[in-house]
């Protein structure tokens, strides 16, 4: 099954409660961190929330 990694670019400092609770959700505690996730429309969905604070990446 496809994974994807998912890096934190950019702080959430003026987001919303939602967008820095989506990042907690998704194990993203700081700048640069990483995290390999199943790719599943829950996580697609997640990502999806804070595309403007993150990097994604296919992996194999």
């Amino acid at each position: 099954m496809p994974r994807l990694k998912i890096t934190q670019r950019r702080s959430p400092i003026g987001g919303t409660h939602s967008q820095r609770e989506t990042l907690r959700t998704l194990g993203l505690k700081r700048l640069r961190d990483v995290v390999v996730k199943e790719d599943r429309p829950e996580i697609r969905g997640m990502v999806k929330t804070v595309q403007h604070l993150v990097s994604v990446e296919e992996v194999e």
